[in-house]
């Protein structure tokens, strides 16, 4: 099995040292720096799955590192982790550069942890544009599901929509976390166009023997593998 590297930027040594016992009780390979410019260093000799990052940091603070590493690198996942203290702004100065996900201090562990593997996990499914079930095949270029002799070509939202679903099985998406990822925030169509489509995928799929699309009630849908 491959080791996973992850960097960890953090001025802190105390924090830098906690972060690091708990990834790598985990599994995971770490690399700890105290600035971003020691981290845009190291990143050049080292390779590096995933980054961890603190703000404000001295010598180059994480958001002057993430805009550079966005330049050579822009499909690297990074977590940010910041004070309270002003969040908004803050995560959305973040995001702007291309920040992948936020947590606030004291950060909990567990949740860090979680985190990560579900940023890992975005990351292999981005890289390789491919879902492999045990009977059914999604190819993200191609636009295609093949599941039996002949791959079916799904037009471009109802592919992503279930692409979505089946990257993260059993997580629960309102139709609008849907609609701001596939349609996008400035879309004017409504949330029944993603009820349209889920229904359109239930029946070009319902004998599927890998997954189905649930519907929670109140709160949206979510695929379910199948035994």
């Amino acid at each position: 099995m491959q080791i996973l590297t992850i960097l960890v930027i953090e001025d802190e040594d105390s924090l830098l040292q906690l972060y690091r016992i708990v990834l790598e009780k985990e599994g995971f390979k770490v690399l700890t720096v105290h600035n971003g410019q020691e981290a845009w260093d190291l990143i050049e000799n080292e390779h590096v799955d995933l980054v961890i990052t603190d703000i404000l940091m001295p010598v180059m603070d994480g958001y002057e590192f993430t805009k550079l590493l966005r330049h050579s690198n822009p499909g690297m996942p990074v977590l940010m982790i910041t004070a309270k203290d002003d969040f908004p702004s803050k995560k959305n100065k973040g995001f702007s550069l291309g920040t992948d996900d936020y947590m606030t201090k004291p950060v909990n562990l567990d949740e860090m942890v979680l985190r990560v593997r579900a940023l890992l996990r975005r990351s292999h499914i981005a890289s390789n544009k491919r879902l492999t079930l045990p009977h059914t095949i999604l190819d993200y270029d191609a636009l295609t599901v093949t599941w039996g002799d002949d791959p079916q070509m799904l037009p471009q939202k109802e592919f992503f929509l279930l692409f979505k679903l089946i990257s993260y099985p059993n997580k629960i998406f309102t139709r609008m976390q849907l609609m701001d990822e596939i349609w996008g925030r400035n879309s004017e169509s409504d949330l029944q166009t993603i009820d349209v489509h889920i229904n359109r995928l239930r029946r070009r799929f319902e004998n599927n023997p890998d997954f189905e699309i649930i519907t929670v009630r109140g709160l949206g849908y979510k695929a379910v593998m199948k035994e």
